[in-house]
Order: structure tokens, then C-alpha cells, then sequence
């Protein structure tokens, strides 16, 4: 995870995280997580190790607070995708990454009991899920789609037993090997996936 550079303020955009980080070692960058106005997170966030922003379980409106809502962390390369209420329950020890997102797509292989099979919003959105081998799996959309669509993917052809959306409207991609990188509104926490250390 990456929100801006050390004890500055957030880059907001995929084309400033570019510009500090350069294309060395990177797989791949997108959005990822809850934010306020000025693109500080709102939810669990750890970047480093180091945790910025605690839980967040409050109700209110929106699609993050669609409970359930959940986490996307990890540690020394084992990714994982839990409920808010799960993660809050079983996780003791603070992971090297994490994200809180919401609402939950897939929940124990099964769609959030709210998505309905083809809604009528359609956005460009995003999310992340991980299979039964600890794969992760990030996936943005190139055109507008429903919730429903989305959550069916993962569940039905990506085999996530659960995932997490991360984002829609300002779903946003940097993928140095394609020359991709999307502009729009400002964003807020960011994921980016590193290459492997050639052997």
C-alpha cells in the first residue's frame, strides 16, 4: 500500500505515484480503500507495516457501509480478503499491507446477500479477490458494469471464495508494461503489486 510520500500529503492520482515511484519494479498500481475529501483513508489502513488509520465498523450510507464490508491484507507474500466483522474477530497480529473497502462481492463463495444479479448502476469499477491458493486477483473493468456482474466474475470464473471491491467511478490502473495510466477523479490509498527479485 502507498498514500503519498513519507509525511507528505497523498498523491491522488496515479500520475503523481508514477512520477515518485517510476516504473522500476512495478507490476502494477490501482485505488484501493475508503478516503475522506482530501484523500486520507477512512478505514483500516497499513502501509509498511505501519498502521495510519484503525478499523472503521461505523454504519452510514454509501456502498462501503453495505455491510459487510471487509479487508484486503497481508504478510511476506500470503494475501487474504475478510469480512470487516471477520478480520476484527480472528486477526491479531498487524499485517505488512491493508485496505478497507466495501462492500464485501463474495462472502464464503457466496454474492452479498444485497447485490442484486444485474442492478441498473454501471461504473467502471474494481475490486480484488483471492482463490483457495492464496492467488490474488485484481480486476478493473473497461466498461461500465453492475455489482452484480462484477461479484458473479469473481465468484464463478475467478473462484474466490471471497472479494472485496475496491472502487468505482474513479476505478483507476497503472500498468507500466502497457503504457496504461488512467487519469479522473482524485483518489486515495493506493495498492501496488511489485515484481519478483529476478533469481
Amino acid at each position: 500500500m502507498d498514500l503519498g510520500p513519507s509525511g507528505e500529503a497523498p498523491y491522488r492520482s496515479l500520475t503523481a505515484f508514477s512520477r515518485q515511484r517510476g516504473e522500476n519494479g512495478v507490476a502494477f498500481a490501482m485505488n484501493a480503500g475508503i478516503y475522506d475529501d482530501e484523500g486520507e483513508p477512512i478505514g483500516y489502513f497499513v502501509e509498511g507495516s505501519e498502521r495510519l488509520e484503525t478499523l472503521n465498523i461505523a454504519d452510514g450510507e454509501g456502498n462501503f457501509h453495505l455491510k459487510p464490508n471487509g479487508v484486503f491484507y497481508g504478510t511476506a507474500g500470503e494475501w487474504h480478503v475478510r469480512t470487516t466483522e471477520d478480520f476484527l474477530a480472528n486477526v491479531t497480529e498487524r499485517p505488512e499491507f491493508g485496505t478497507q473497502s466495501g462492500p464485501m462481492l463474495v462472502i464464503d463463495g457466496k454474492l452479498h446477500p444485497e447485490i442484486t444479479q444485474d442492478g441498473p448502476s454501471r461504473l467502471i469499477r474494481n475490486a480484488v479477490g483471492v482463490d483457495g491458493q492464496g492467488r490474488a486477483h485484481f480486476v478493473i473493468s473497461n466498461a461500465p458494469i453492475s455489482f452484480g456482474k462484477l461479484a458473479r466474475f469473481y465468484r464463478d470464473e475467478l473462484k474466490t471464495p471471497n472479494a472485496l471491491f475496491l472502487d468505482g467511478n474513479v476505478s483507476q490502473l497503472w500498468n507500466p508494461a502497457t503504457d496504461r495510466l488512467d487519469t479522473g477523479a482524485p483518489i486515495g490509498p493506493i495498492v501496488v503489486v511489485e515484481k519478483k527479485d529476478s533469481e
